[in-house]
């Protein structure tokens, strides 16, 4: 009987109802009002205060950039390169009707001869007052003209350039005169092609250098032949990079233990002293001198081909001097040794060669037993220093001196005026590209000052007042293009900013979105049951 009992009691209950589980009671309408107040508070802070806090100091500053101004001047549409020349012409044997008559000429068929509408060469009629010689500005100060005219009687009409002056002196014969009623000269026609002839360089370099630049629509250029477009690319290649300074460097090597003194500061103030100074207004220059003794070069065969020049050069040995200063170096090496260059005759021989964008070295042949170098003996090394420095700038080859110092003026405020404005283009379309990239405020005002030095130098380029300002426009825009705060900001992609957010914000604002989240179900789900409610007390009210 105990048996069946226990066993009676050990089987489960088929039919006893299964048990449901326990339900927490009921939630107080003030406790759901508080856990309200408590989410939204959260999400208060962080609409009210958190989020213009972190957009405060996580916004990037952006400067106001002109952006449509700065590409005006990379297209060139801003600035219209042109070079107001006065050419003075002195005809003091000439009445003065007479010749203002053959100057109107003269300018009539320069003007159609004229193919490069950058150039504009005016002639003026210089007064037979030798006191009055040079015209004077609105400021006051005396303004010469780019080349004097001098006509002189004589038994024929011919020209030549005086070389140390920028004077082309003009003869002419008394029948040549053209009468007050006439419509054309052949002796017009003469001086307008010397003219031409006389600037053609000048036309060509500023004529490619525009061509080679995203200011090429700003003018009409000068149709160049592919044999002139090549020889230019190939000296502008050589020539050095415009800066305000460059330091000059004189080397003395020899491969022995002598010479060990030579006089190389009086040599260079007698014989290139003078080219440093009438580059003056252009460039400003810095010298060092130094002697290496046992300094073997690259290559040790007595007779150089043009393939061993390249080699000739030991810059792991050599001490070369680099730049001093920001100031790009000119090299200039003396090499005391018995080595001769083979042009490829028998007869031709050089002593000297040029490196592009480096200086020059000049092989010095000296007796065994010399122990000083003279200044006589380094006048030939020297002048060649100074021939071959005006080529490393980028000087014309043709004309005297003091001309072409003035076209080296104004082909490098052409080169300067397009790097700035090329400067400007480069940083709006960057800044345009990279919306996420900051622009401070000194770049702002970099910009405002290149734009205000490119009008003034647009406005002169015919003078030194033109170069001042392109190269203080140049300055700004580069300094602006590679400020240090700016170009930061290219190395720091989106991901970065994904990487750091999401470790700092993850934790915090998971709870915040998924409590958000419970208390609107709950919110809906309270308002359905009292819908529900309402709607089961109209039904029993209708019954």
């Amino acid at each position: 009987m105990a048996s069946e009992t226990t066993a009676a009691a050990s089987e489960p209950a088929v039919d006893a109802p299964a048990s449901s589980p326990k339900q927490p009671p009921p939630e107080k309408p003030s406790e759901t009002r508080r856990r309200s107040y408590i989410i939204f508070s959260f999400w208060l802070i962080v609409l009210v205060l958190g989020l213009p806090i972190w957009w405060k100091t996580t916004t990037i500053y952006r400067a106001n950039l002109p952006l449509d101004r700065m590409l005006q001047w990379a297209e060139g549409k801003a600035c219209r390169p042109v070079f107001p020349l006065q050419i003075s012409v002195r005809a003091d044997a000439l009445p003065d009707p007479e010749a203002q008559h053959l100057v109107r000429l003269t300018q009539h068929a320069l003007d159609d001869l004229n193919d490069f509408s950058g150039h504009h060469l005016r002639l003026q009629l210089a007064p037979k007052d030798a006191a009055a010689n040079a015209s004077t500005g609105n400021d006051g100060k005396q303004e010469e003209p780019a080349l004097t005219i001098r006509l002189t009687p004589g038994e024929s009409s011919a020209a030549s350039l005086n070389p140390q002056s920028a004077e082309l002196d003009m003869t002419y014969a008394l029948n040549s005169i053209p009468s007050l009623n006439s419509a054309s000269s052949a002796l017009a026609s003469l001086i307008a092609d010397e003219l031409r002839s006389t600037f053609a360089e000048e036309q060509s370099i500023i004529s490619y250098l525009l061509s080679t630049s995203s200011m090429s629509s700003g003018a009409r250029r000068q149709a160049l032949t592919p044999e002139v477009t090549e020889a230019l690319a190939k000296r502008t290649t050589k020539s050095l990079r415009y800066a305000p300074t460059y330091h000059l460097t004189f080397s003395l090597f020899t491969d022995g233990a002598v010479p060990s003194r030579w006089d190389i500061e009086a040599a260079v103030d007698a014989y290139m002293r003078p080219v440093l100074d009438v580059l003056r207004p252009i460039h400003n220059f810095t010298i060092d001198t130094q002697v290496q003794l046992y300094a073997t070069p690259g290559v040790q065969s007595q007779v150089l081909n043009k393939e061993h020049l390249a080699s000739f050069i030991n810059a792991a040995e050599w001490p070369l001097s680099p730049s001093i200063g920001g100031a790009p170096t000119v090299n200039f090496v003396v090499f005391v040794g018995n080595q001769t260059i083979w042009l490829g005759s028998e007869v031709e021989t050089s002593q000297s060669w040029m490196i592009p964008q480096w200086g020059t070295v000049y092989l010095l042949s000296l007796p065994p037993t010399a122990t000083h170098v003279s200044v006589e003996t380094l006048k030939q090394p020297v002048l060649t220093f100074g021939g071959h420095l005006l080529s490393l700038l980028g000087t014309p080859q043709s004309g005297s001196l003091p001309l072409r110092l003035s076209t080296l003026a104004r082909i490098r405020s052409t080169d300067l005026l397009l790097r700035a404005s090329s400067s400007l283009g480069s940083l709006a379309r960057l800044s345009l590209a990279l919306p996420s990239i900051s622009i401070p405020r000194s770049v702002a005002d970099g910009v405002s000052t290149t734009m205000h030095h490119l009008e003034r130098a647009c406005a002169s380029l015919g003078g030194p007042e033109g170069l001042r300002h392109a190269r203080i426009a140049e300055e700004e825009a580069e300094r602006a293009f590679f400020e240090k705060s700016m170009v930061g900001q290219l190395y720091f992609p989106d991901e970065h900013k994904i990487a750091v957010y999401l470790p700092l914000l993850g934790p915090v604002g998971v709870p915040l979105v998924l409590g958000l989240i419970n208390e609107v179900k709950n919110w809906l789900k309270r308002r359905k049951q009292r819908a529900q409610e309402a709607q089961e007390a109209r039904e029993k009210k209708g019954q």
